[in-house]
């Protein structure tokens, strides 16, 4: 089987412009994410893919897989497909599974990617699978940069929001505080036919792709991890992931 991770990363980012080569540790961000995406030993491949020229030259310098894409874009998943294809010809293979993991989580591990590959390959009627993870704290829980969601008695997504979900108002001390984790598997054929279908009121008004797969009526499977994770969307992010990867052993086997 065919399993080709795929890291959408552009610099025009419209609340941290330039981040994919945000310095952590000495390394670049993407580089971190594409470093420690490729120790994942089920994947056939590990590609960066981008409209920008300054992420291809840093990707070629440092010994990474990158393709060039079309600059059009705003969703990641029509940028991940482009790039689907391009890896398809070079690589003469037909990809079964993609991977998409976003550039700005600089702390994902090889354990995480086969923590989202592994439903896929048990049950081949799955056709896209999400991480969540804990959010830490009620600021967490607040905070719209992190997307949240709640889910079904069978691990299936009910709803993502930018909002606090499920709601704290009727006091309830503790509901589940999860966020999604942007790590996430498509099958190959499911991936062009997601991008086909028109963007759906919900998915617009959260600004959460995953909504237009909820709103046509499909599944997206919810797989829990323990790991600590940051996604980088502001300067302030930036310097908390720095803080929390001062410590980080995985880093220190390609920085």
């Amino acid at each position: 089987m065919n399993i080709v991770a795929i890291i959408p990363a552009r610099m025009g980012s419209s609340r941290y412009p330039g981040k994919p080569l945000a310095d952590i540790h000495g390394v670049p961000m993407v580089g971190h994410v594409a470093f420690r995406t490729a120790m994942c030993k089920r994947l056939t491949a590990t590609y960066i893919a981008t409209c920008d020229d300054v992420i291809m030259q840093y990707a070629e310098k440092a010994g990474l897989n990158a393709v060039m894409t079309k600059d059009t874009y705003t969703r990641c998943t029509d940028r991940t497909a482009e790039a689907m294809l391009h890896i398809e010809k070079a690589l003469g293979i037909t990809i079964d599974i993609v991977v998409m993991v976003q550039g700005d989580e600089p702390m994902v591990t090889p354990e995480m990617i086969d923590a989202a590959i592994e439903p896929m390959l048990q049950d081949p009627t799955l056709k896209v699978v999400n991480l969540m993870a804990d959010l830490a704290n009620e600021t967490e829980f607040e905070d719209p940069s992190e997307v949240k969601v709640v889910t079904d008695l069978h691990g299936n997504a009910l709803y993502f929001s930018r909002e606090p979900i499920p709601s704290r108002k009727k006091g309830t001390p503790h509901v589940p505080m999860k966020k999604q984790v942007c790590i996430i598997p498509f099958r190959r054929e499911y991936l062009l036919e997601f991008n086909s279908l028109p963007e759906t009121p919900l998915e617009i008004i959260e600004s959460v792709d995953m909504m237009r797969i909820l709103e046509n009526g499909e599944k997206v499977r919810m797989v829990s991890i323990t790991e600590r994770t940051l996604s980088v969307d502001t300067p302030e992010d930036h310097a908390r992931v720095i803080a929390m990867m001062e410590q980080d052993t995985l880093r220190k086997q390609y920085s």
